[in-house]
């Protein structure tokens, strides 16, 4: 099987992204779903549980970034290794991967427990929604681990093109999370706690599964082992040149959604945070697809890069690119058109009825930020595929704290347009960056092409 997969990676790049964007796509509408079934049984705990799990959510991008952000790096260093035949190489990253997963979990752990209260409170959390922030909070900091190997295992299994087991352990955790969540909020009367332990547990669940598959039953391309290790900070630096900056990007983007969080408070307050979070819940489900099409484009890219084939380097990109805009429309059109059928899987009790108008509004209108945001991710993942991660993390602060925050704030609040204008601002800021960062990859392609040739 793993022979397979490496053979595919060093295939006709089209191909490749194809088959390997399948898998992730289903891997990440799964893991998408752990937020939209915990805001489908939250909401039945009313406007204040819906208001403290949105205030958690900028920390919780941070807390599962990071995890997502350090499988990437394991799945760039793999992957390149594989393009270049180096399996020696491909194994000494994911080796040292593992290490830096558990390392991160703990002391990211230690700090996320002492800094949340502080947070929530700059975010705009008080009284019962600050209280319900932090009920939701602890378990999900606690159980940092969970997602760390669970998001960092798949990151090696992708960095081999082993997408399909990868997807079949996220379908594991979804089970479970589908079962415990209403146990753990209402059997168990857990509340806002109930949902993040269920999410924790599931998690856990996904990565014994691929842990199994890598450290016990050992049928992966890479072979982990620890007997005779040595510490290599050559390899621990290449995970990381590429781990970091991707961390870094959902920090980025964490930080952007605090502002959008105190920008929405102050003109909605928590009517309007309700409203903003469960609109964004769905909208970072639409994005799913196109981030696993990106995903594929990083291994694939990486591959070429190790291979120094230019060619297929830039196939991987324009075709990645033109199955992402395939979705992007399709995704945009059907939250457009059925944006007040998809407001009431948050808003279906007489509590959050209100909520559907202005849910409604932000989907008809932030969503069309869709149109282009499906030429920007493949770039700014073809970016960690080759390696360059920091190039990938200044793409995100660009488009999320430069343009976006820009923009939300002027329509927004300067302009006065209230929660219509920042839905706007979402969009605008989104669409230019996108445009602007495909551009860039092409430049920086030709430049490698030349390069070769010179």
């Amino acid at each position: 099987m793993a022979n397979k997969n490496v053979e595919l990676m060093r295939g006709e790049p089209e191909i490749a992204v194809k088959k390997l964007a399948i898998p992730i796509m289903i891997s990440m509408l799964l893991t998408a779903s752990y937020n939209i079934v915990d805001g489908i049984w939250v909401a039945g705990l009313g406007q204040a549980a819906i208001a403290g799990i949105g205030f958690v959510t900028p920390i919780f991008m941070i807390l599962n970034g990071v995890s997502v952000g350090l499988g990437n790096g394991a799945t760039s260093s793999i992957s390149r290794a594989v393009g270049a035949k180096n399996h020696d190489g491909a194994s000494k990253s994911a080796i040292h991967s593992i290490l830096i997963f558990l390392m991160a979990s703990v002391l990211l752990t230690l700090v996320l427990l002492f800094i949340q209260e502080p947070l929530l409170k700059s975010f705009g959390a008080s009284g019962q929604s600050l209280i319900e922030g932090i009920k939701y909070g602890t378990p999900l900091f606690a159980g940092l681990f969970a997602f760390m190997f669970a998001n960092g295992g798949s990151g090696i299994l992708r960095g081999e093109g082993d997408m399909k087991r990868a997807m079949y352990a996220m379908i594991v955790s979804v089970v479970l999370n589908f079962v415990l969540d209403p146990l753990f909020i209402y059997v168990l009367g857990l509340g806002s706690a109930g949902a993040s332990l269920a999410t924790i547990i599931s998690s856990l669940g996904s990565a014994i599964v691929i842990m199994y598959w890598i450290l016990i039953k050992k049928d992966t391309y890479v072979d982990v082992t620890f007997k005779g290790f040595e510490f290599d900070f050559g390899v621990v630096k290449d995970i990381l040149k590429v781990g970091i900056p991707a961390s870094l990007d959902m920090f980025m983007m964490s930080l952007a959604m605090s502002f959008y969080l105190m920008f929405v408070a102050s003109i909605g307050g928590e009517y309007g945070i309700a409203a903003f979070t469960s609109g964004q819940r769905l909208y970072l489900f639409g994005i799913m697809p196109l981030t696993a099409i990106a995903s594929a484009v990083a291994a694939v890219s990486g591959s070429a890069f190790g291979a120094r084939n230019w060619d297929y380097l830039s196939r991987t990109h324009i075709y990645g690119t033109k199955f992402a805009m395939m979705f992007s429309v399709a995704i945009m059109l059907a939250l457009v058109i059925f944006a007040p059928q998809l407001s009431l899987i948050f808003a279906y009790t007489p509590e959050t009825a209100p909520l559907i108008p202005e849910i409604t509004n932000f989907l008809r209108i932030a969503s069309f930020g869709l149109l282009l945001v499906g030429i920007g991710m493949p770039s700014s993942f073809f970016y960690q595929g080759i390696g360059r991660g920091t190039t990938s993390l200044c793409w995100t602060i660009i488009r999320e704290l430069i343009l976006t925050v820009s923009f939300t704030y002027l329509f927004g609040i300067v302009f006065g347009w209230g929660l219509t204008g920042i839905w706007v601002g979402l969009a605008v800021g989104r669409i230019i960056a996108s445009v602007l960062n495909f551009t860039y990859a092409r430049y920086t392609i030709r430049k490698l092409k030349n390069t070769l040739n010179s």
